[in-house]
Order: structure tokens, then C-alpha cells, then sequence
């Protein structure tokens, strides 16, 4: 026999249904609601640092999943981050005629995985196209991220940070001491990525609106991506292994093939920000893979909460954009220092939990259910 719902029930399970779709487009409109803000505003040249500050949230969202939910401290995703630009950067900038386009350049090029355009100085080059770095960069991260996560995730505590702090110093001094990679210089010249027809990342003012929405979706798809991870199986099995690892285990669940997936899926993350960072910029410098950009990341995670993809995703963003703007000058980093120590002290599990359970306050509030309701709700 079919149960038969009171009608305010049948709302209540409505909205249960939906409540975990409405932060997903609460972000959308805010990200519209911020755009048509600025541009009501004639600021709209403030969505060139916040699309900047949206590719650095994605490094952070990574280590969510990595330090909120597998309980593993990382302190080398600058690392990745400019494992991904610089290689896209000199794959796309790098002539590859000079190799003869008689032999394997001509084959990639017939391919479509080199294209002929023109450099700075107006000189036809042949180089790697932007989706061909991509791919690269992709792969290319995943190998180094399995091979340095594989021995040092058997590492715990400070010990697995101090080794992901030195492979990030190592490749900060490889980008500093060679000549492809531009040394202190950087790499300039990186050219605009196509995506598709109408869809071309790239920092050009003309684009700025364009490219404000494409890294706004990309976040989006990705929060939706991290979110369906965390309520499945591998989620549930990284929350056991960040509570209670020896208890974990015990259980059956393989913990160093857990820890290791979801470091590599974070790297992959950083990296694909760093190359889209890249082409969105034109170019990436040493700065990236500094020390202090992999503890920056690590900071602007603690200061969203850990384990809150929403939370992460806000203070970073907000943060970043903050920086980039130099609201503060050279006072910059004691300002975010403290900014860091008061949430962590006042909210140490981020802004947003203390405003979601308001929010949950005023809803039971609003739409209370009564006792013989929640028994039918239950059934």
C-alpha cells in the first residue's frame, strides 16, 4: 500500500531532494550577479584578477581533497602547478621546425598536434598546439605525481610535508637554473588556447568577460566532480582513513592506494589550473613554483576549512583577488597573515559552517515538521 504524505511533507522531501543542488547555483548567480555588479559599477577590469584568483582556487579545492578529506599534508602544489604551465608554456612556445618538418615535425604537424603561427616578433614557427600541451602537461604530472607520491605518501605527519616542501624546492631550482624553462625570467609569448568554436582562452580585455565565465564553469564542474567523489564509496573510504587510518585499514579498505589516487587527482588539478593559467596570462615566471606559493595554497585551505569545498573555494578566491588587486601594498602578506590567524582562531572549520547552521536554524524555523510528518518522511 502506497504511503500517502501530508502535503507540507511532500515539500519537505522536495526540498531535501534539492538542497544539495542549491549551492551549486547559488555560485552561478553569484558569479553572475558579481559580473553585471562591475560592469553596472564601470570596474569590470576587476574580472581580470578575479578569473586569476578562480585558476588559484582550483589548486586549493585539490588540497581539500588531499589534506580535509585523506589527512595528508602537502606542501608541493606550487610544484604541479607550474609542472602544468611551463610545460604547456614550452611546448606552444618552442619552435620545432628547426627538427626538419620532413621527418617526425611533419607527421605531428599533419596530425594536428603542431601548428604553424607567428612569435612575437612576427617569425612563422611550428609549435605544439595548445590542446597537445594540455594533454602533455596532463601526462606528464601524473607520472611525477605517482612516482613522488607513491614512496612519500608511506610518510606521515611533518615527514610527508617536508618531503613534498623539498620536491617543491627541487623543481623551483630546475625552472630557476635552466634555459628552457626561461630561467628567472620566465616564459613569455604563450599563445591564446582555443577551446572551441567562440571559446578561446586568453587575457585579452576584449575576452575578459569570456574568459570571467569560463573559469567560473570550470570551478563549478569541478566542485559538482569533487562533490559526487566525496559521497561515494571513495569518498566514504578517505573520511575513514583521515578519522581513524589504522582502524581503516582493518577494515579492509586499502589506504596507501586511496591516498595515493586521490594525491595524483589533486595534482592533475593544480596542473590543469597551471595550464590554463598559463594561456590566460601569456606566460608564467619562477614565482609559481616557489615555496611560498605551495604554503600560501595550504594556508588559504585552512582558512576555508579543511574539509569544506564551498568553504575552500570562497576564502580563496576572495583572498587571492585581494592580493592580486594589492589592496594592501606592501603590507600584503602581514594582512593575510592575520587574516589567517583570526579565522582559524574564530572559526577553525571554516566561515561557512558556522553560517550553514544558522541557516539550518532559520529553515526548521520556517518549515517545522511535526512528530507523526517526520515518522511518514522517515518511511
Amino acid at each position: 500500500m502506497a504511503l500517502r504524505f501530508p502535503p507540507q511533507s511532500k515539500y519537505i522531501l522536495l526540498m531535501k531532494r534539492l538542497l544539495p543542488f542549491l549551492p551549486f547555483a547559488l555560485f552561478a548567480l553569484a558569479l553572475v550577479a558579481l559580473q553585471l555588479v562591475l560592469r553596472a559599477a564601470g570596474r569590470e577590469y576587476c574580472l581580470t584578477q578575479l578569473t586569476m584568483s578562480l585558476y588559484y582556487a582550483i589548486v586549493v579545492i585539490g588540497l581539500c581533497l588531499v589534506m580535509g578529506y585523506a589527512g595528508q599534508v602537502s606542501l608541493g602544489h606550487g610544484a604541479f602547478f607550474a609542472i602544468g604551465g611551463y610545460t604547456a608554456a614550452v611546448l606552444t612556445t618552442h619552435d620545432f621546425s628547426r627538427y626538419g618538418t620532413a621527418g617526425g615535425a611533419g607527421g605531428l604537424k599533419q596530425a594536428h598536434l603542431l601548428i604553424a603561427r607567428d612569435d612575437l616578433y612576427g617569425n612563422q614557427i611550428l609549435t605544439a598546439s595548445p590542446w597537445a600541451a594540455f594533454f602533455a602537461a596532463m601526462l606528464v604530472t601524473l607520472v611525477i605525481a605517482s612516482l613522488i607520491g607513491y614512496p612519500a605518501l608511506r610518510l606521515k605527519g611533518h615527514y610527508l610535508a617536508m618531503a613534498t616542501l623539498g620536491f617543491g624546492l627541487i623543481i623551483n631550482k630546475i625552472v630557476v637554473g635552466t634555459a628552457l624553462f626561461g630561467a628567472a625570467d620566465g616564459i613569455n609569448g604563450v599563445p591564446e588556447w582555443h577551446l572551441a568554436p567562440g571559446l578561446t582562452v586568453s587575457g585579452r580585455s576584449a575576452l575578459r568577460v569570456e574568459n570571467y565565465y569560463l573559469a567560473g564553469g570550470l570551478v563549478l564542474a569541478l566542485l559538482m566532480l569533487l562533490r559526487n567523489l566525496i559521497h561515494s564509496r571513495v569518498g566514504r573510504a578517505l573520511q575513514a582513513i583521515h578519522d581513524r587510518e589504522t582502524a581503516a585499514g582493518a577494515m579492509g579498505i586499502n589506504t596507501a592506494a586511496y591516498k595515493l589516487r586521490a594525491f595524483v587527482l589533486s595534482a592533475l588539478l593544480a596542473a590543469m589550473a597551471g595550464v590554463f593559467f598559463t594561456h590566460y596570462t601569456g606566460g608564467i615566471g619562477p614565482s609559481e613554483a616557489s615555496a611560498f606559493k605551495s604554503v600560501r595554497y595550504v594556508a588559504l585551505a585552512a582558512s576555508g576549512g579543511m574539509a569544506s569545498l564551498w568553504g575552500v573555494t570562497g576564502m580563496s578566491t576572495l583572498l587571492n583577488y585581494l592580493s592580486l588587486r594589492g589592496l594592501f601594498g606592501s603590507y600584503d602578506n602581514a594582512v593575510f597573515g592575520a587574516l589567517l590567524v583570526l579565522i582559524v582562531s574564530v572559526a577553525p572549520e571554516g566561515p561557512l559552517k558556522p553560517l550553514g547552521l544558522w541557516m539550518q536554524a532559520q529553515l526548521k524555523k520556517l518549515f517545522p515538521v511535526k512528530s507523526d510528518e517526520t515518522a511518514a518522511v522517515s518511511k
